[in-house]
């Protein structure tokens, strides 16, 4: 079983969208090409942030945010940098809402206000984070 789990583990995971029209036209999306349908590889670009930059939030979110350094997270549960983020949090017992951008009505409505290009995003009082690194996070929360 071992040897098994780790043949199947060396090759890579590859992961396709295709996009075909069916014989009424209507457009679906599959991880497989259908066989009786000419289907085009979608193209996908995932987006996270590879490094970070602090900015001013937004006046209506500013103002939604508790001055004692509430900490709000706008991320997505296939992002690594999000989960290191969160694990650092954790790690200094930093209280935080986390909203996924892709799952939670929040989390989409105000990653469109907030203009996300990106994630994670991290709101703390005033101040957006754009990504995550440990020393831009705590200049904008210890600072």
């Amino acid at each position: 079983m071992v040897c098994y789990c780790l043949l199947i583990s060396s090759f890579p995971a590859k992961s396709e969208i295709y996009k075909w029209k069916d014989d009424n036209g209507r457009t679906h999306f599959s991880d497989r090409p259908p066989e009786n349908h000419k289907a085009v590889e979608v193209k996908l670009k995932i987006n996270s942030y590879t490094n970070t930059n602090v900015v001013s939030t937004p006046f209506s979110f500013s103002k939604q945010l508790d001055n004692n350094k509430q900490v709000i997270m706008y991320s997505t549960a296939w992002c690594p940098t999000c989960r290191k983020a969160k694990a650092y949090f954790n790690e200094r017992g930093i209280d935080f809402e986390e909203y996924d951008v892709e799952t939670s009505e929040k989390g989409k409505r105000d990653f469109k206000e907030l203009n996300g290009k990106g994630v994670p995003i991290i709101l703390v009082g005033e101040k957006r984070l754009n990504g995550f690194s440990k020393s831009a996070f705590n200049s904008i929360h210890d600072g």
